[in-house]
Formats: structure tokens, C-alpha cells, sequence
């Protein structure tokens, strides 16, 4: 069984990742609302990816024998001042995930949790590269700027993927 601390750390760490499906999904509803069917896509497939990543969390702390305590998911947003400030927003989202998930492994070092550390690097890894991968979407939004052109060549782009 892992400790009290680092099971809170956790379980705020698996709502986060839970909010973080919700916000993706609710970013993905506005961008195929406005025909953007590829960004819509990107962030649908970028819920899955964080409501699984919560599961993963969860199911980790099932498997060591410690407790889940799931807490109410706050409301996303829905608003957002086009394309390009969306992504600028989900990259800051990301990048307070990767931040929070940097303080777990902190902990799990002064606590010397081996086991979990483990873990948690793994995690941060996968982390790190959805970070990277909205960074990337961010910066090319910016470089686009308002090209209508740009932005439906990109958009059809992350549809084939």
C-alpha cells in the first residue's frame, strides 16, 4: 500500500486527467461546430487519451491496495476566442498536467516509493509527448495566423491522422 500522501496526490491527479477528457471534449465540440473536422478529431482523440490515462492512474492505485476517492469534475469551457487561442490554452493546460505530475515524482522521491516512481515516469513520459504535441498544434496556429487556406490545409492534415 502506498502512502496517504501519495494517494492524494493521485486521486487529484486522476480528476485532473478526467477534467482534461472533458476539455478536450468540449473544445472538440465547438471545432465541429465550426466545420474544423480535423481539429474536432485531434481533440476527441486526445479525450480518450486523458479519460484513459485517469484509468490508468486509477486502476494503479486498485492494484496496490489503496483508495480511489473520485471527486466531482468541474465544467469545462465551452468559449474560446478562435482556433488559435484554443490551443494556446490547451498547451498551458498541458503544460500544468506535466507540472503536477513533475510534483508527484518529487514526492515519490523523498518518500523513496521506488515502485510508484516507476510508474509516475512512465506516465510523465507519455506526458511530456501530448505536451509536445499540442505545443506543436499551438505554434503552427500562431505561424497561420488568419489564413483561412493554411488553416483548412492543416485541418484536413490532422483529419488523416
Amino acid at each position: 500500500m502506498i502512502s496517504e500522501k501519495i494517494q492524494e496526490l493521485i486521486n487529484k491527479q486522476i480528476n485532473k486527467e478526467f477534467y482534461s477528457g472533458y476539455l478536450y471534449l468540449s473544445m472538440s465540440t465547438v471545432l465541429k461546430e465550426l466545420g474544423l473536422f480535423g481539429f474536432a478529431h485531434c481533440t476527441r482523440n486526445n479525450a480518450r487519451d486523458k479519460v484513459e490515462q485517469g484509468l490508468q492512474l486509477l486502476d494503479y492505485l486498485l492494484d496496490c491496495h489503496s483508495f480511489v476517492t473520485l471527486k466531482q469534475i468541474q465544467a469545462p469551457e465551452y468559449m474560446f476566442d478562435g482556433v488559435a487561442n484554443l490551443f494556446k490554452r490547451l498547451y498551458k493546460h498541458e503544460k500544468s498536467i506535466t507540472e503536477s505530475i513533475l510534483e508527484i515524482t518529487r514526492v515519490l522521491q523523498n518518500e523513496c516509493d521506488i515502485k510508484t516512481y516507476s510508474f509516475m515516469n512512465i506516465y510523465l513520459e507519455k506526458q511530456q509527448s501530448k505536451e509536445k504535441n499540442i505545443e506543436y498544434i499551438a505554434k503552427k496556429m500562431e505561424q497561420l495566423g488568419n489564413d483561412n487556406t493554411s488553416l483548412t490545409t492543416f485541418d484536413n492534415m490532422l483529419y488523416s491522422q
